[in-house]
């Protein structure tokens, strides 16, 4: 059995019987949100000011789960500052692959319209896995609580974007 966990800007996978680290994602997400955003790049959840976070806690991965999706067990990881989901997928533990970044986060925005709610979601802070067989579409699904957006958003996952 594996414990996945996400405590600070990297995402580390430890094995469960002996407290082994066997995976460290080291500076993957900063790596995969600077080249999607530029100058952009982490930003707080509360404005958009590129790199606001780069002295402390980068992007801060805060939320976590997992789920199984023909026969794959995928992470998926929110970025509570700058926003979005970090997808791996981490059947074989020891090397996990990373699959995508989704974030509908619009950091083009003024502060003003952003606090009026006009920049997408900001903050997940919890998220579930929801299998294809409990899904309403019949596709799994990942629900995310936004803390900063006080939005709630359901994504429906393309099993053929994970197949590839």
């Amino acid at each position: 059995m594996l414990v996945v966990l996400a405590p600070r800007t990297i995402c580390p996978i430890y094995k469960a019987a002996t407290g082994e680290q066997i995976f460290d994602s080291a500076n993957d997400f900063e790596v995969i949100t600077a080249n999607k955003y530029g100058a952009d790049f982490n930003n707080d959840n509360a404005e958009n000011t590129g790199q606001d976070r780069s002295d402390n806690k980068g992007p801060e991965p805060e939320a976590l789960t997992v789920g199984k999706i023909n026969g794959h067990t995928y992470a998926f990881i929110g970025l509570e500052r700058m926003g979005g989901i970090m997808v791996y997928d981490i059947s074989n533990p020891y090397s996990p692959s990373f699959v995508q970044y989704v974030n509908n986060r619009d950091v083009s925005v003024d502060n003003t319209t952003l606090e009026a709610g006009g920049a997408g979601d900001l903050g997940p802070e919890g998220m579930s896995f929801v299998a294809a067989e409990d899904s309403p579409s019949g596709q799994p699904m990942l629900i995310v609580g936004n803390e900063v957006s006080g939005t709630t958003t359901f994504y429906n996952i393309d099993v053929t974007i994970l197949n590839n």
